[in-house]
């Protein structure tokens, strides 16, 4: 299971911090910031690899500007 987020179009509203403060938290740009994520050259997105995607699925649903994506 994969956790993508697209952090240049994050509007910092801080769900995903609030749901799942275990991967998430806010940066100094005022955007969230998913913890041991590494950037993904060809898309600019951030990612990290889980066995289980626990709270995730959560913060997947509750982002408003829908930034965040799992796959499998």
């Amino acid at each position: 299971m994969k956790v993508m987020q697209d952090h240049n179009n994050c509007i910092g509203c801080g769900s995903c911090v609030a749901i799942c403060p275990k991967y998430w938290e806010m940066g100094e740009d005022g955007k969230a910031f998913l913890k041991g994520a590494k950037e993904d050259l060809a898309t600019g997105n951030l990612e990290l690899e889980l066995s289980d995607p626990e709270c995730n699925k959560d913060v997947e649903y509750s982002c408003p500007a829908q930034v965040i994506h799992l796959k499998q």
